[in-house]
């Protein structure tokens, strides 16, 4: 009998337990319940996220670049609404107007606006496809129901009236499937935001009407002070769906904004600041009976960057002229350049990797992002394309550097080391192949007996021919390995250049990158070794790839990362958060010999007659180093040969390195016409001295 007794009270305790369960579960979805909180017949409390005032993005002189300006948005809360007497009627009202305005508004609504009704799914997100199936399963429908059901069911389920038009019926549903959607177990959305940022005006006209639960919620938005930097500053916008798993973890909103390119991407740990929760009660009416923050939002930290924004808008305003100019007027009135396309432009600081200018040519004004993105997104030339970081190119004689370097270092050339450019290579004639010097092919001369300072001055193609295959094979027969790559994996050629920004990292021509681009029964031959010593074959590297190079150079070999980042400072600009310092990448042992020579070679480029930048730079005030290049990039059908050009200044005591290239620019001396008005700006106050655009036929 006792034994019973237990038995029963054993089983009325776990019926407790149970009934106890069963209620934690039920208040638990309860409470989880669109994350609305409480509702009951006279008033329900719903919870909004308050997005905090993102940070401010700054130039390393203090000028604020972006900040933010307040906004208002038309959010409608679905309890009031669905409380009054006509909700659609009142919906319609809405849209309408907005239509009217010229409000834009947003569904997720997989279905077609016009019949016959068709799904268009594969338009929306994994995570918005899931939410149409959730939507789907809780109204009991076939899971593959057709567009044209499914309209009908909603139409009835929605009680839409019998006189409207098609064109009013699908407005109505495809907002009230924005709203249906909140009130569904496990999907967590929030009020449904109608539509952001709508001025004063609009606004007024729209809460006229006086619909219920038709509310205004504050917010802010990025507003840009200047028309630069595009490419750098980038755009933020309402995540993804599909990456929410990664924000969820940082304590993001589903509907936060977050920053999507540039700037704006690589730095939003910092600038988003904290989200805050807003508690509401409201009346079935639509009347606020109690509002209160349960966390405040709290300011992202402000990002100063090392961009100096005049010098940006001095490089981005000479860009463009420049490669106008070469539109309008081709090289020495010929046709050369005529055909140019986009270009960039990087200056760099030789001695901390500092970016202070990074132009894309051509480029867009940012505050202009979105209402144009259509345009930009089709537009010839490919505005929003940002070469700077993204164009891997073949850098042409800019990269001869690199050879000379191997060469004295690899190779026991010395700088001194004579050869007579005889215009045509010949070396491999035997095998089928020769090259010519690029003197011989455009006027039929050579450069005659040079050493390696003057073929670097002059550009002589024949003399890297012959300096590079004398350095590879007596360097690869000893070692295996080839010096010329060596050289210029260690300056940062095809290698991360540690900026912040999104990068493309190039190639490097070598038997490894043309056995993956060609397949592996591709040998690596003599001719590859002459093309890459001149840096065409599979060199491709990127504008800012070749500063930073340039800037090794002028270091004697130590390559420091690139940086956009200056320090990071709180909202309040109180406390320091993040400074950034100097960080070498890389550095290659060169002889004092091959510093010299190249240095050497480069100042002789600019300042000694029949230098390949000589007719350019000679008068300029400050003395430049050097070095032009022509690049090949198919064959004479696709136009004119691109353009490149780098220089570091002042020669003697580096402090600045700037590379420029430009898409069919056809011969990398003009590029000069970029550097000056950069070179103007950076070492005087206000430019003193003539920038008018010159013309040259060197190469």
């Amino acid at each position: 009998m006792e034994r019973i007794s237990r038995f029963r009270t054993g089983l009325f305790l776990a019926l407790v337990v149970l009934m106890m369960a069963v209620f934690t579960l039920r208040l638990y979805k309860l409470q989880s319940k669109t994350d609305q909180v409480t509702a009951d017949a006279d008033s329900m409390t719903y919870m909004t996220t308050v997005e905090a005032a993102r940070g401010n993005i700054l130039d390393r002189n203090g000028n604020i670049l972006v900040t933010n300006r307040a906004s208002y948005n038309l959010v409608i809360v679905n309890f009031v609404l669905f409380n009054s007497d006509t909700p659609n009627e009142s919906l319609l009202k809405v849209l309408e107007l907005c239509d009217k305005l010229g409000i834009r508004y947003e569904s997720h609504f997989p279905v077609s606006a016009e019949r016959p009704y068709t799904y268009d799914k594969e338009a929306l997100s994994d995570t918005w496809q899931r939410y149409f199936r959730s939507f789907l399963q809780n109204r009991d429908y076939d899971p593959d129901i057709g567009a044209a059901t499914l309209m009908k069911n909603l139409r009835a389920a929605y009680k839409i009236p019998d006189d409207w038009t098609q064109e009013q019926v699908y407005k109505v549903i495809s907002v009230r499937y924005e709203l249906e959607l909140r009130s569904l177990d496990g999907v967590g959305l929030e009020n449904y935001t109608l539509a952001t940022d709508v001025d004063a005006a609009d606004l007024a006209a729209v809460m006229e009407l006086g619909v219920p639960g038709v509310v205004v919620e504050s917010g802010t938005v990025r507003e840009y002070n200047t028309k630069y930097a595009a490419h750098i500053l980038g755009f933020i916008q309402q995540m993804d769906p599909d990456d929410y798993a990664g924000y969820k973890a940082k304590g993001y909103a589903m509907n936060a904004l977050v920053g999507k390119s540039g700037v704006e991407l690589a730095f939003e740990d910092y600038l988003h600041g904290s989200s805050g929760t807003k508690y509401t009660t409201v009346s079935k009416t639509g009347e606020v009976l109690e509002e209160y923050y349960k966390t405040l939002p709290e300011p992202g930290d402000n990002v100063e960057l090392t961009i100096d924004i005049s010098l940006q808008a001095v490089a981005e305003d000479a860009l463009e002229k420049t490669i106008l100019s070469l539109r309008e007027n081709g090289i020495s009135n010929s046709d050369d350049g005529k055909d140019a396309e986009g270009g960039a432009v990087v200056v760099e600081k030789v001695k901390t990797g500092e970016v202070l200018a990074m132009a894309s040519y051509p480029t867009y004004d940012p505050s202009d992002y979105f209402k144009n993105y259509t345009e930009l997104s089709t537009a010839e030339y490919s505005p929003l394309y940002n070469r700077a970081l993204l164009g891997a190119y073949p850098p042409g004689s800019v990269y001869k550097m690199v050879t000379a370097d191997a060469a004295i270092d690899y190779g026991g050339i010395g700088q001194y080391y004579q050869i007579t450019d005889k215009g045509v290579y010949t070396f491999y004639k035997d095998q089928g192949y020769t090259c010519n010097c690029y003197v011989y092919t455009s006027h039929g001369t050579t450069h005659g007996t040079i050493n390696m300072q003057q073929a670097l001055a002059v550009s002589c193609n024949y003399y890297f021919y012959e300096a590079g295959r004398l350095t590879y094979y007596s360097y690869y027969d000893k070692t295996g390995l080839n010096p010329i790559d060596l050289v210029a994996k260690t300056l940062g050629l095809g290698e991360p250049t540690g900026i912040e920004l999104a990068e493309n990292v190039g190639q490097r021509a070598n038997a490894e990158t043309k056995k993956k681009l060609y397949g592996d029964s591709t040998g690596w031959y003599g001719a590859d070794v002459l093309q890459a010593a001149i840096g065409q074959s599979d060199n491709r590297f990127t504008p800012l790839q070749l500063a930073s190079y340039v800037c090794a150079l002028a270091n004697g070999g130590t390559r420091y990362n690139a940086t956009i980042l200056s320090r990071v400072v709180s909202w309040d600009y109180e406390k320091l958060v993040k400074k950034q310092t100097p960080v070498v990448a890389s550095k290659l042992n060169m002889s004092e010999e091959a510093k010299t020579c190249i240095t050497t070679g480069m100042y002789m480029a600019a300042n000694t007659p029949g230098g390949t930048a000589y007719n350019y730079l000679k008068d300029y005030p400050v003395k430049v180093a050097c070095k032009t290049g022509t690049a090949q990039h198919g064959n004479t059908d696709m136009g004119s040969d691109h353009a490149s050009f780098v220089l570091y200044a002042p020669a003697d005591d580096p402090e600045i390195a700037i590379s420029v290239y430009v898409e069919k620019g056809a011969q990398g001396g003009y590029l000069s016409n970029v550097c000056i008005p950069i070179l103007d700006a950076y070492f005087s106050a206000s430019a003193k001295y003539e920038t008018t655009t010159t013309e040259d036929i060197a190469h």
